[in-house]
Parts: structure tokens; C-alpha cells; sequence
């Protein structure tokens, strides 16, 4: 009976059914991706009302009711007032998470707009205090010597101090370049307590104060040739050793970070095609690392550039030319030149003084740009 029932049923009947039901189907709703960086108008309404709201409240209360004063008072209240009422009017129409969520995100971008503040005035203030030096072409090609200390802008400049920094930076590049390398290379192939030993001590190094450099190079290099041709000298090299010291953690601990992220697996490779650890390292990690290791070696040169407590005990105070490291004639730059200028208490030299800080600026703004844009491009190679 079963067997005559499943014989009795048309097969074309069951098609066309099948079809009649597939084509009477809605199709499929696509998802739509949903914008998550969209900010509805009623948040910035939030924002802004209790931006007004709370100047408002604080004026009154800081400013009339209450004996108080001071730009930074004022500022700190109205901070504070913004989140409580920022945090009230949020909990109106959201959970409690959310009001969380954005009260804190309120606090980090009120900090970062701080940090940002503090270091646009900085910068601001150097490049108005420098201005009048700066917009000389002499203050670049002419030494202090050309110059007087109450003389004008159109006579003297930076040229000595200029060639000084590049002469010692090249100098403590070509020590702490290979060193620091070496020792990330070290720390990031080999096994063992050592390697953790070098390690904690290269931490350590970074967070020493470089003032600790320039009086290590003063006492091992400096005191004990009692002036003997070139060591004994406050001059270029030994301003170079201190900056060496001061740039090869630096180097080491970027470096380490930069090999860190080499893959495994291309180590794997080479040795499985017969090459030995070192010739693998060389020929197929640092290629691999060079991106990162040229941010180290960037990240080294600002930092060495911008030195000032190392010179202060190994290096003497000129406004003469001096491009030789090794004799016993001191060797100025850029940071000592600032400290020089800005103690003198004379204001021509104190207007040239800023005008050096904006060099300096400037050079360690362009390091610091070349930095980003090779770590995108190391980020996006991957």
C-alpha cells in the first residue's frame, strides 16, 4: 500500500511546486555594514551644551560668587563641571556602561588637547623668542665669533655650533651604531642567563640619567691623560664618547623590538636550506629589519642631537670654528650654544639663544616625521 502511494505521486507536480515556491521567496536582505564612526547629532548636542553650560556655571561661580582667581583655577573647574554635567546629561538617554564609557573618553581626549596645548606653546614661544636671529641667512653661514654680544643679527651665527653637532653626532653614530646593533642582535638570537643579564643591564641604561655619561667619559677618559694629545682634552671626542654611551641602549632596545618581530619562520627557512645561524642573520633578519632598525638609528640621532647635560662637564664653550674633534680646542654645539647664550643675560644673545632652539627644533621634527613614515611603511610591507 505504501508502495503504490509513492508510485501515484508526479514528479513534474512536485517541480513545478518547488519552483512556484522558490521563485514566491522574498529574496535575501544583504547586510549592510553599519557606520561606526557616525556621531548622531543628539551626542554633539551633549557635548557642546555642556561645553556652554558648564563655562557658564564656572564664570559665575568662579568669577562672582566666590573670592577666586587665576587662568589655571578657572580651567580646572571648568573641567570638572564639563564631566559631571557632560555625565548627567548622557545617563538621560543611556545605560549606565555608556555614560562610563564616554565620561572616560571624555577625560583621555581632555588630556590629550592639554598635552597638545602645552606643546604648541612651547613651540610657539621658541619660534617667536627666535624669530628675529632666524630670518638671517648669516645666523647659518657665519660662527659666534663673526658676531658681538650686543651687536646686531646681521653679524654672527650658529655655523660653528651647527658643524659641532653634526661632527660629534657622526662620531657616537659610527661607535653606538655597530654596538647597539650588535648587542639587539645578541639579545634576540641567543639563549642563556647572559643574554637576560645584558638585557636587564641595557634597560637600565636607558633610564640612567645621561648626565651619568658625560661624567663617566670625563673620569675614564678625560682626568687620568692629565691633557696628553688626544685624550685629556674637553673636546669633540670626548663630547662623541659621551653621546656614544648615552645612544647605544637607545639603539640596542629599538633594535631588539625591530628583530623581535622578524618571523620565526624565516629563520626556520634559512637553516633548513643549509646556511649557518650567522649567515642567516645577516642575509635574511637585519634585510628583513632594516625598516625598523633605521627607526632606531632615527630615534638615536634626535635623542643625541638634543643633548645638553653630557656637554656641560666634557666639552668647553667657544664662538670660534673648530672642525677637528681630536685636538685640545673645545668644540661648541647646538644644545650648549642654547645653554651659553640663554645665561649670558644679554638680549641679543638671549634672542640668538631661542633662534638655536628653533634649529634644534626643527631638526628633531624633521627626525621624528622620517621615524613615523618609516614605521607606516614597515607596518604596511607586512
Amino acid at each position: 500500500m505504501a508502495t503504490d502511494a509513492v508510485a501515484t505521486v508526479d514528479p513534474t507536480a512536485v517541480a513545478q511546486a518547488a519552483a512556484e515556491g522558490v521563485a514566491a521567496a522574498p529574496p535575501p536582505e544583504e547586510d549592510a555594514p553599519r557606520p561606526l564612526r557616525q556621531v548622531a547629532s543628539e551626542d554633539v548636542y551633549a557635548v557642546v551644551g555642556s561645553l556652554v553650560g558648564s563655562f557658564g556655571l564656572v564664570w559665575l561661580v568662579f568669577s562672582h560668587l566666590l573670592p577666586l582667581s587665576g587662568d589655571v583655577g578657572f580651567v580646572l573647574c571648568w573641567d570638572v563641571a564639563f564631566l559631571a554635567m557632560y555625565a548627567g546629561v548622557t545617563a538621560r538617554s543611556h545605560p549606565r556602561p555608556v555614560v562610563v564609557s564616554r565620561v572616560v573618553a571624555a577625560v583621555i581626549v581632555g588630556l590629550a588637547v592639554l598635552v597638545g596645548f602645552v606643546l604648541m606653546t612651547v613651540v610657539v614661544y621658541v619660534v617667536a623668542h627666535g624669530f628675529d636671529a632666524v630670518r638671517h641667512l648669516n645666523f647659518f653661514t657665519q660662527s659666534a665669533s663673526a658676531g658681538s654680544l650686543t651687536g646686531t643679527f646681521a653679524q654672527g651665527g650658529i655655523f660653528n655650533a651647527l658643524v659641532g653637532s653634526l661632527i660629534q653626532v657622526g662620531i657616537a653614530l659610527a661607535i653606538a651604531l655597530p654596538l647597539g646593533i650588535g648587542t639587539a642582535v645578541f639579545m634576540t638570537e641567543t639563549r642563556g642567563w647572559f643574554v637576560r643579564l645584558v638585557r636587564t643591564v641595557v634597560e637600565a641604561m636607558t633610564a640612567v640619567p645621561d648626565l651619568l655619561a658625560g661624567l663617566f667619559i670625563y673620569v675614564v677618559f678625560v682626568l687620568p691623560f692629565h691633557g696628553n694629545y688626544p685624550w685629556g682634552h674637553k673636546n669633540g671626542l670626548a663630547v662623541s664618547l659621551a653621546l656614544a654611551v648615552a645612544g647605544t641602549p637607545i639603539i640596542a632596545r629599538s633594535a631588539e623590538v625591530a628583530l623581535r618581530v622578524v618571523p620565526g619562520g624565516l629563520r626556520e627557512a634559512g637553516l633548513a636550506l643549509g646556511a649557518a645561524h650567522w649567515q642567516t642573520v645577516r642575509r635574511i633578519v637585519l634585510p628583513t629589519a632594516r625598516p625598523g632598525l633605521a627607526t632606531a638609528l632615527i630615534l638615536a640621532v634626535a635623542r643625541m642631537i638634543g643633548e645638553s647635560a653630557p656637554l656641560l662637564i666634557v666639552s668647553g664653550f667657544t664662538t670660534f670654528y673648530n672642525s677637528n674633534p681630536f685636538d685640545g680646542q673645545p668644540m661648541i654645539s647646538l644644545p650648549l650654544y642654547v645653554y651659553e647664550t640663554l645665561r649670558s643675560g644679554q638680549p641679543a644673545e638671549i634672542v640668538r639663544g631661542f633662534g638655536a632652539g628653533v634649529v634644534l627644533l626643527f631638526i628633531v621634527f624633521i627626525l621624528f616625521a622620517a621615524t613615523r613614515v618609516l614605521a607606516r611603511q614597515r607596518v604596511s610591507t607586512r
